[in-house]
């Protein structure tokens, strides 16, 4: 079976009220082509790769400012967090494993030995 690998470029320019979709970099303006190029070579520029037809309908939802799947999955989730009953916080104190143990014990015993060290010295 043999591998088949497109290569496209899309260029939205949204200007104003108006956006604009060009094919190329030669499709744009001199001047917007510019300012395109200005922008994209700094820190808060990256690149895309839209790989399948989902990610250009997500990319067009996102510029048309509708909520993505990606979105509406997680206020779904928010919500179903939100709808779910909180298991009550146990207020007595963890004394079961042998580490708290070690954590409460341990400077005890450490002060309780320096203060017979420094007693039995003076």
């Amino acid at each position: 079976m043999a591998l088949l690998t497109a290569r496209t470029a899309t260029i939205f320019i949204a200007v104003g009220d108006s956006t604009r979709v060009y094919r190329s970099m030669e499709e744009v303006p001199e001047p917007l082509r510019a300012k395109l190029q200005h922008s994209t070579h700094g820190v808060n520029s990256a690149t895309m790769l839209i790989a399948d037809k989902r990610g250009c309908e997500e990319l067009i939802r996102a510029l048309q400012a509708q909520p993505t799947a990606v979105q509406e999955r997680l206020a779904v989730l928010v919500r179903v967090r939100k709808t779910e009953p909180q298991k009550p916080k146990s207020k007595s104190l963890p004394l079961k494993s042998l580490r708290t143990w070690l954590e409460f014990l341990l400077p005890i015993a450490v002060g309780a030995s320096l203060w017979l060290f420094v007693e039995s010295r003076y």
